[in-house]
C-alpha cells in the first residue's frame, strides 16, 4: 500500500511582546520601524486569519507555539542581576537594546526556525530536522535552544524523526533555517532536490561580496545540514544570492525566489549567477524526478529589486491544492502596489499551475520584516508520519476559535519600548503561554513551568 504524503504549513503564533526594536540587520522594513508602537493582539490575529484561509484552502496547517518573552535568563547571562523586575528595569535604563532583543517575538517567523528534509530524500528514509543557529543577530540567537525543545515534543517518534543539534554557533556556520531552502519535487511524495542558498561562498572566496549587509547563510552551514540530513548527493544543490540582492535587503532567499512542487517563481538576478543556476536546477530536476521544471522570471523590467524587497511579493506561499492546481497567498501590500499586482496577474495569466492568488493582511509581520512565508516552516509527512506527531498543534476550526479567545484574552492592544521593562508584561506572557500549552496538550515546554 502507498503512504500518501503531503505538505503541512506550520505557522508560529505571534508572540504578545511583539514590538518594532529595529533589530535586524540587513532587513530595512525592521530597520524603518524601529521605535514604532506595535500592536500584539492585531499581530496574532493577522496570523490566525492567515492560517484559516491556507486551511481554508484544503491544505493543512499547524501551529507553533511563541517563545518566552522577555528573556530574563538571557538578561542575567549578559550581567543584569536581582529579580525579575530588577533585571528589566536595570537592562532598560543602561542597555535598552539587549532589552528588546531579549523581549523580541522573531520567532514568529517560523521559516528560520529550522531546516526540515522529508523522508523521501533522505538515504535513511526518515525526516531529518535541524534547528537554526541564527548566529547572525542576538535575538534570533536567543531562541535556537527553544525551538529545538519545541520540535522535539511536536516531532517526538524517534524512529521516525530524526533530530540534529543547531550547527556550532560560529560565523562559519551561520545557519538561518529554511528561509533559504527550497524543495523541488514531482509529487511531495516523491523524492526530489533540495536547493541551500547562502551570501558567501567558501570555493569561491574572491567572488563579489556585498559591500552593506553582512550575509547570514554560509556557504559551509548549507553543506553541513545536507550531510547531516543525509541526502543524496546528486540531488542537493547550492547557490549563492547577488550580492547586490543582499545589499538591498535580501536577507534571505525568501525575499526573492519562492517554489513549490516544479514551479520555481524567482526574480532576474536573485543568484550570483542565475542562469547557471537555472540551468543546473533544470538539468537535475529531469534527472531526479523524470520531470520539468517550471522556472517563472519576473524581470526587472516588470518589478525592480526594490520594489521586490518592499513589497515582499516573492515572500509569498506557493500552496498546492486538492485540485491539484496552485494558488499563492500574498501579502496585501502587493494588492495596493499597481507593478507588484501586474506581476502577479503575468504570472496567472501565463500558462503554468498558479492560476489563484490570494491577498492576507499581515502588515503587522510586514512592518518588521517578515511577509506571509516567513510565518510558516514547510514539512512534507506521509499518512504514517502525521499520525507520529503530537496532534494538539494541527489547526481545526474548533483551535482556531480557542486562539482567538485565547489572544483575545491574553494579549495587549499596543506596545511601546519602555513597555518592555514592565515586569507585568512578563506575568501576563508568562500566564498566556501556560495556558497555550495546556490548549496544545504540549505539557511543560517552557523553563518558566519547571520552576
Amino acid at each position: 500500500m502507498t503512504d500518501p504524503a503531503t505538505e503541512i504549513n506550520f505557522d508560529s503564533i505571534v508572540g504578545p511582546t511583539h514590538h518594532y526594536g529595529g533589530l535586524g540587520a540587513g532587513n530595512l522594513a525592521s530597520q524603518r520601524h524601529g521605535g514604532n508602537i506595535s500592536h500584539p493582539k492585531r499581530a496574532a490575529l493577522e496570523g490566525l486569519a492567515k492560517m484559516k484561509l491556507v486551511a481554508d484552502l484544503g491544505v493543512h496547517q499547524a501551529v507553533l507555539p511563541p517563545h518566552p518573552r522577555p528573556d530574563v535568563d538571557a538578561l542575567r547571562r549578559l550581567g543584569f542581576h536581582g529579580d525579575d523586575a530588577n533585571v528589566l528595569a536595570t537592562a532598560h535604563r543602561h542597555a535598552p537594546n539587549l532589552l528588546a532583543a531579549a523581549a523580541s517575538a522573531s520567532a514568529m517567523w517560523a521559516a528560520n526556525s529550522a531546516t526540515v528534509s522529508p523522508s523521501p530524500d533522505t538515504t535513511d528514509r526518515r525526516v531529518h530536522i535541524t534547528p537554526a543557529n541564527l548566529t547572525s543577530q542576538l535575538h534570533r540567537a536567543l531562541e535556537t535552544q527553544t525551538t529545538a525543545k519545541i520540535l522535539r515534543a511536536i516531532f517526538h517518534d524517534q524512529n521516525t524523526f530524526i533530530h540534529h543539534a543547531p550547527l556550532p554557533a560560529t560565523r562559519q556556520f551561520g545557519d538561518e533555517g529554511a528561509a533559504n531552502h527550497t524543495r523541488l519535487c514531482a509529487a511531495h511524495g516523491s523524492p526530489g532536490i533540495e536547493l541551500f542558498a547562502c551570501g558567501s561562498d567558501d570555493d569561491s572566496p574572491h567572488a563579489p561580496a556585498p559591500q552593506r549587509f553582512t550575509p547570514r547563510q554560509t556557504h559551509a552551514a548549507s553543506q553541513a545540514v545536507a550531510r547531516l540530513h543525509a541526502l543524496r548527493s546528486t540531488a542537493t544543490l547550492t547557490a549563492r544570492v547577488h550580492p547586490n540582492a543582499i545589499d538591498a535587503g535580501v536577507f534571505h532567499l525568501d525575499v526573492i525566489a519562492v517554489g513549490n512542487l516544479n514551479v520555481f517563481l524567482y526574480r532576474e538576478r536573485a543568484f550570483a549567477d542565475t542562469s547557471s543556476t537555472i540551468d543546473q536546477l533544470r538539468r537535475t530536476f529531469a534527472a531526479c524526478c523524470d520531470d520539468d521544471l517550471i522556472p517563472i522570471e519576473i524581470t526587472s523590467g516588470q518589478l525592480t529589486l526594490d520594489e521586490a524587497v518592499s513589497t515582499y511579493l516573492f515572500n509569498s506561499q506557493l500552496l498546492s491544492l486538492p485540485s491539484g492546481r496552485m494558488a499563492m497567498v500574498v501579502a496585501d501590500d502587493c494588492e495596493q502596489h499597481p507593478r507588484a499586482r501586474a506581476a502577479l496577474e503575468h504570472i496567472v495569466a501565463s500558462h503554468n499551475p498558479i492560476d489563484d492568488v490570494h491577498f492576507v493582511n499581515v502588515r503587522q509581520s510586514m512592518r518588521n520584516g517578515g511577509g506571509p512565508a516567513c510565518l510558516r516552516l514547510r514539512v512534507v509527512l506521509t499518512e504514517s508520519q502525521r499520525a507520529a506527531m503530537h496532534p494538539g498543534i494541527l489547526f481545526t476550526n474548533g483551535l482556531y476559535e480557542q486562539l482567538l479567545t485565547w489572544v483575545n484574552k491574553h494579549y495587549r492592544d499596543q506596545l511601546g519600548p519602555d513597555d518592555l521593562a514592565d515586569p507585568r508584561l512578563l506575568v501576563e506572557c508568562r500566564a498566556a503561554l501556560d495556558e497555550l500549552t495546556q490548549l496544545l496538550q504540549l505539557g511543560s515546554i517552557y523553563r518558566f513551568q519547571l520552576a
